[in-house]
């Protein structure tokens, strides 16, 4: 037992990020099983050390204001078909802020006007050529329903999604539909993200049906027999930033211990478990059991470089898309917005931004905390095409304003402005992630008592985070359970927003 470690024979465990994915593995291995005592640490459970570099928790969840209005600066919901992210708000205490978007009406802004996103598709490969026009133009429409009389495309191991689909169906169909899709969610390029890894359902399906558009209609046709009920998405009154910080809170409250402040500059292995350096010049050790390492893929590298070159290696290949997010208020007596909770653009298109969302119409709860105020942001920059993230704020707010006047009209000066920007915001998901992926747990699994977690691995959306920390956990404590079920639920991969 080490000194200061009441729990005999529990051990110290030291979660290294205090991101969402840090945090849920250190509330995982403190709270109670089913049936235990609330606000109480499970019995025998380890001493737990959260480490974070910065002054805050939460990392691309991050709940901010403008104009006395609370908001997200980071990702703004989560999937709530995956179970663990509305689960975990709900143990923390969040249950009765839980809230699903007022409008799930959103737009595509293409060939010059707002026009409805279709519906009947999958990550906006279609089953039919039906609801696409204006969309796509009628040769577009037409190149769909080639789909049927091609010949089987080999699909193999892994494939780009863009190129596959545009084999099948058309570049139309990926230039406006598949890029602006899972562009908000990896801001990447399709025609280099990873199929198995992005769209695993539909790589399944493509790999068992000669036609793209038979598959899609497969998958939409057991996704009805499952009757899924309930919202898609939810959201947190106040924002999904303050998830962090509620698990935060709960991780304390049960005897867990988060050192802000405190980044880490070393990680050595000993005949007794860990040896952590941590502090600017990383003078302070911090001795550990086991360690999980919950941090984006070039940090989690240079503190394997030593102990495990090759996980490391392999980690540093690991690309990282970087974006901003535009945050703009206004006078609700000066502006209006078309109905709907905003829209996506095809980055053929040639515009500035690649999305926005009308906040104040998506989330109820901004509106009734601030029915004066109209709240909008927009998003700018994606992987390969960051050249505008180096302007300044200023010209980022009027590029922003210009293509949102240019969309829906409107043309009002806001009260207030706020750009936030995600440097290496969003891990890349090339052809081939899903075995760079195992190659990276097979070496790390040759440390005993280190487990590694995050978006870098299964998927970057918030449930997705916190199911690989939950994995990481099980690992650590000998349980397969936990990354048995991580690999076989790949759908975690399919929606975005939220980072480490």
């Amino acid at each position: 037992m080490r000194e200061g470690d009441t729990r005999t024979g529990a051990g110290h465990v030291v979660v290294i990020g205090g991101g969402i994915a840090g945090l849920a593995a250190a509330h995982r291995l403190l709270g109670p099983p089913p049936g235990g005592t609330p606000g109480g640490s499970r019995e025998g459970s380890p001493r737990v050390t959260v480490l974070e570099a910065s002054d805050r928790v939460g990392g691309k969840l991050h709940a901010g204001e403008i104009a006395g209005a609370r908001v997200d600066l980071g990702a703004e919901s989560m999937l709530a078909r995956r179970p663990e992210a509305v689960a975990l708000a709900r143990e923390v205490g969040l249950g009765d802020r839980l809230q699903p978007p007022a409008t799930a009406t959103a737009s595509i802004w293409t060939r010059g006007a707002l026009r409805p996103m279709p519906k009947g598709h999958v990550m906006g490969v279609p089953g039919t050529a039906d609801a696409l026009s204006g969309v796509l133009s009628d040769d577009g429409l037409r190149r769909i329903e080639q789909d049927r009389d091609l010949p089987p495309t080999e699909i193999g191991d892994d494939v780009a999604v863009g190129a596959y689909v545009a084999e099948r169906v058309g570049r139309e169909v990926v230039d406006r539909l598949v890029e602006p899709l899972l562009g908000g969610v990896y801001a990447g390029d399709a025609y280099r993200i990873s199929m198995r890894s992005a769209v695993p359902q539909l790589f399944e399906a493509a790999r068992s049906h000669t036609s793209l558009t038979e598959a899609v209609r497969d998958i939409q046709a057991r996704a009805a027999q499952n009757q899924q009920t309930g919202p898609v998405f939810m959201g947190i009154r106040g924002g999904i930033g303050e998830l962090p910080r509620a698990v935060a809170e709960a991780v304390r409250a049960r005897g867990g211990a988060i050192r802000l402040n405190s980044p880490v500059h070393g990680l050595r292995r000993t005949p007794d478990g860990w040896e952590v350096r941590v502090g600017d010049h990383g003078d302070h050790v911090e001795t550990a059991d086991a360690v999980v390492l919950a941090l984006p893929a070039p940090a989690a590298a240079a503190l394997l470089a030593s102990e495990s070159p090759a996980a490391a290696a392999e980690l540093r290949t690991v690309e990282y898309a970087s974006m901003a997010l535009i945050t703009l208020a206004y006078r609700t007596d000066e502006a209006r917005l078309p109905e709907g909770s905003g829209f996506l653009v095809p980055p053929v298109d040639g515009r500035t931004i690649k999305a926005s969302t009308f906040s104040s119409q998506k989330w109820g709860w901004i509106a009734d905390e601030n029915p004066e105020l109209l709240v909008v942001r927009t998003s700018v920059g994606r992987y390969g095409e960051e050249q505008d993230l180096g302007r300044e704020d200023a010209e980022l707010i009027a590029l922003s304003r210009h293509d949102l006047r240019e969309a829906t009209g409107l043309d009002a000066a806001p009260v207030a402005t706020r750009v936030t920007r995600w440097h290496g915001g969003l891990p890349q998901y090339p052809v081939g992630h899903h075995a760079r992926v195992a190659r990276i747990r097979e070496h790390v699994s040759k440390l005993p008592g280190l487990a590694v977690c995050g978006a870098a691995y299964d998927g970057v959306g918030i449930p997705a985070c916190i199911a690989s920390a939950y994995a990481a956990v099980d690992q650590l404590q000998g349980d397969r359970r936990g990354v048995e079920q991580l690999t076989a639920n790949p759908v975690q991969s399919l929606h975005g927003g939220a980072g480490e």
